[in-house]
């Protein structure tokens, strides 16, 4: 299949169905409401705090499905209306603690850039090339390997991001993202100053702060093996484009059918990134009625685990490589 009868194809899928759209609202949010309330009629009636815990993986898969509608929002593929798309991306932004606008132009910028060598730095995780690795500094290589250790990046790096990263912005953002990064900031702010009148802010944050971080675990981790996996391709700027490298450079995370609804289709990335006005909801049956997407290689759930050992992109291999590859070839 060519170029154009590709998107031709994938354009098909690329309109809102609003009754889906309020459909998949109802069976994201509604629960993740519900799972709180259970959460706080426990902290209320004096159970152990770890049985109120048991809910904390459940109420995570409910804010991912959240995130995800939030990312279709910042990619107004959501809603036909871009009135609509800001209104509900801005409150599931909050929800997320997450600022609308500085997010969503991060990630257009992710999209427009994503495998390329030469445009590196926002929207991605950080990557390296043995090259540029061989050559830095001390300082810089324990900087990268504490970023991709494991530990850092999935256990502490829900943290940094959600909790740290998102409060702030710098000189770079966007006037419309500096306001979106305030807003989201006071909501937050009028949160705990409603759970102080009325559930008490350490029960607030007794059950906010668990759920965001096991949610945010699992985001950071359905980010990184979207396109740190093997075999992923990264391009020179002068030798890069939008169509090959959604297709080469973004992967077809396929999770067990259960996983897959959990995470929102995100899996299907590949998809995604041929056109990203593919609502979640679509994704699945786009990738049905066109064999040719069919034909880039699934990651599997067992075999995305081993992507954490891919840490380096080998330009001469054309493949990411480990820290330990270095010491065999000095």
């Amino acid at each position: 299949m060519d170029r154009k009868a590709l998107q031709k194809q994938v354009r098909k899928y690329a309109t809102p169905d609003h009754t889906k759209s309020i459909l998949q609202i109802f069976t994201s949010f509604v629960p993740y409401i519900a799972i709180w309330a259970i959460m706080i009629t426990f902290m209320q009636v004096g159970f152990p705090y770890w049985v109120t815990l048991l809910l904390v993986p459940v109420a995570a898969v409910f804010l991912t499905r959240t995130f995800i509608i939030f990312h279709d929002c910042c990619h107004h593929s959501f809603f036909r209306s871009s009135k609509a798309n800001k209104i509900v991306g801005h409150i599931f932004g909050i929800l997320a603690f997450t600022p609308y606008e500085s997010w969503g132009h991060a990630h257009m910028i992710h999209h427009s850039t994503v495998a390329d060598l030469g445009r590196r730095g926002i929207g991605d995780v950080w990557t390296m090339t043995v090259k540029e690795y061989k050559a830095a500094s001390k300082w810089t290589r324990f900087l990268y390997r504490l970023v991709r250790n494991p530990f850092v990046m999935f256990v502490l790096g829900p943290i940094g991001v959600f909790f740290l990263k998102h409060r702030f912005y710098d000189k770079s953002t966007t006037r419309a993202g500096k306001v979106s990064t305030i807003v989201t900031n006071v909501a937050l702010l009028a949160l705990l100053v409603a759970a102080h009148f009325t559930i008490g802010i350490k029960t607030f944050l007794l059950i906010q702060l668990p759920i965001m971080w096991f949610a945010g675990m699992v985001g950071i981790w359905l980010f990184y093996v979207q396109h740190q996996f093997d075999p992923t391709h990264w391009y020179p700027h002068e030798d890069w484009d939008y169509l090959t490298a959604a297709l080469h450079a973004s992967s077809y995370y396929k999770l067990p059918k259960v996983l897959q609804w959990m995470s929102g289709n995100i899996g299907l990335h590949h998809v995604h990134h041929v056109n990203a006005f593919v609502p979640n909801y679509r994704l699945q049956e786009c990738l049905d009625n066109t064999p040719f997407l069919q034909q880039v290689k699934p990651l599997t759930l067992w075999e995305s685990f081993k992507t954490v050992k891919m840490n380096l992109w080998d330009e001469e291999q054309d493949k990411l490589v480990s820290f330990g590859s270095l010491k065999k070839t000095g």
